[in-house]
């Protein structure tokens, strides 16, 4: 189990397969592991890819359950997080490579997009979370309680004063959209996108179909693409024959 480490930063991460690079943000919300594509994920993307690309994938950092460690970077959250991203690939030697991100990976990609545009040829949003306004301290509530509790119980130079100012930095000062860009950003983006939409409350169908809208550059899957299972298939082809046209060699 390799470990890419930076300063004070320790980022567990696992490859698999031979091809072009792919970089695959897990879910979970800030709990996201690699666990999570066998035990949450509607399918697992280090299997289904490995045969044609060199999957890459990390715990995030602080993720309960997961192995990453680092600081609490209240006044950057997101990009703290990019920053771990990007390193683990400039670690590995990797100039140019596809990113896929399941829900809280969706405004990483589009975070990914705005600090290293031309890095990222093409991007596979699944199931991306956004702000819903009916209810908009969702994400603050569910990681205060499934992720900052149990933080600091293990952490204990980490307070609950920090996990709150950290939530709200994170979730509060562009409460809108994806979180990490404007709709402009997003009209202007020139990448391949597909989008995977979902509809439940942490990841609204009306944001991902408006992301798909914008982006000069998008295309959609199929909805619903997870139920009945049968149809789970029908997208990871999808998926599959978007990735084979954007990637580049």
């Amino acid at each position: 189990m390799p470990f890419y480490e930076k300063n004070n930063v320790r980022i567990h991460y696992e490859e698999t397969g031979t091809g072009y690079p792919l970089l695959i943000i897990p879910g979970g919300g800030l709990n996201a592991t690699l666990g999570n594509f066998t035990g949450g994920a509607p399918f697992n993307p280090m299997e289904e890819f490995k045969n044609e690309y060199r999957c890459i994938a990390a715990d995030l950092r602080n993720a309960n359950g997961g192995q990453s460690s680092g600081p609490l970077e209240i006044d950057r959250p997101w990009d703290a997080y990019t920053d771990d991203h990007i390193g683990l690939m400039d670690h590995l030697g990797i100039q140019e490579f596809m990113v896929m991100g399941f829900c809280i990976g969706g405004p990483f990609i589009w975070n990914l997009l705005k600090r290293a545009p031309k890095r990222v040829v093409a991007a596979v949003l699944v199931q991306p979370s956004g702000f819903r306004p009916e209810l908009p301290d969702l994400f603050y509530q569910n990681n205060i309680k499934g992720w900052g509790s149990a933080l600091v119980a293990r952490r204990p130079e980490i307070t609950m004063p920090m996990i709150d100012a950290f939530l709200k930095k994170m979730y509060g000062s562009n409460p809108d959209f994806v979180f990490t860009v404007t709709r402009d950003f997003v009209r202007a983006c020139q990448t391949p996108l597909l989008v995977l939409p979902d509809d439940v409350p942490a990841h609204p169908y009306a944001v991902a179909m408006e992301s798909v809208m914008l982006a000069p550059k998008s295309e959609v899957s199929l909805f619903p693409w997870k139920e009945p299972k049968e149809r789970i298939p029908l997208a990871v082809r999808q998926v599959r024959s978007f990735m084979r046209a954007h990637r580049l060699g």
